[in-house]
């Protein structure tokens, strides 16, 4: 959007505030009995259809609300979210930290490393799809095929193959002989398991010195016959520590990227 557009469409939200900060301003007592600017009414009832095209506009309705209630956890469950949000619960987890990071911090950081990592498909679709539609070049069918070629190529890039089986033994299908036999139904819960096994397998490397620190500590309390302090109360400042010293966020973060290219 150019900087024309942008003032255009900054003055037409601006066109309603000034409206009402005017009528405000000039509103007398007599005025406020007959005011200027009529108030719409908005009514959504349920009655007799005069036509099925007026059913038909009615369902088409529903059906777009629904969408769009499930469009934010369905663009989730096809980018990199999973994998990256799990990891980072794990590291949380092995710290023993309870709520440190909290959630907001977690959910937050894992969207912006999701949109790091899908911003080179983020960008092919807008270049061949999203931008060709609103210059009318592409109908909505084509342009949909098209914005769905590079998130198919990225949970191809990152499913396995026994879990591609897998869902395409239980649909019953032929077996593909390339990649767009697949259809994106059945892709789609194949990365997904695959995404969640490939998170289990980096949160059990995560827990190991961890878990080697816990060990230390709870055979030193128990040697020193300190049998009724937890171990985990003392092996929590030192497991704070040997993240901070080997700059774990830095490493974790890395490894997370770096697993998907």
């Amino acid at each position: 959007m150019n900087m024309k557009k942008a003032f255009g469409f900054g003055y037409l939200l601006l066109l309603p505030l000034t409206a009402a900060v005017i009528f405000l301003a000039d509103i007398t007592p007599a005025a406020a009995a007959a005011p200027v600017f009529p108030i719409p009414n908005i009514n959504i009832a349920i009655g007799e259809s005069g036509s099925p095209s007026d059913l038909t506009a009615s369902l088409q309705i529903l059906f777009a609300l629904t969408v769009l209630t499930l469009a934010p956890s369905i663009l989730i469950m096809v980018t990199s979210f999973t994998r990256i949000v799990v990891v980072l619960s794990f590291v949380r987890s092995a710290l023993g930290t309870q709520q440190m990071p909290p959630n907001q911090v977690l959910v937050s950081l894992a969207i912006f490393l999701t949109f790091f990592v899908m911003s080179p498909y983020l960008s092919e679709i807008n270049d061949k799809a999203l931008q060709p539609y609103i210059a009318g070049a592409l109908s909505q069918e084509t342009a949909y095929n098209a914005a769905l070629q590079p998130i198919r190529a990225f949970m191809f890039k990152q499913t396995r193959e026994n879990d591609l089986a897998l869902f395409v033994n239980i649909a019953g299908d032929n077996r593909p002989e390339s990649q767009a036999d697949v259809s994106t139904f059945t892709l789609i819960p194949a990365f997904m398991i695959s995404e969640l096994k490939t998170a289990f397998q980096i949160g059990f490397l995560i827990y190991v010195p961890f878990i080697v620190i816990d060990m230390v500590v709870a055979s030193t309390l128990m040697s020193m016959g300190m049998m009724m302090l937890p171990p985990a109360m003392i092996s929590l400042p030192f497991k704070v520590l040997l993240f901070v010293l080997v700059d774990g966020w830095h490493l974790i973060i890395k490894s997370l990227v770096d697993s998907f290219i």
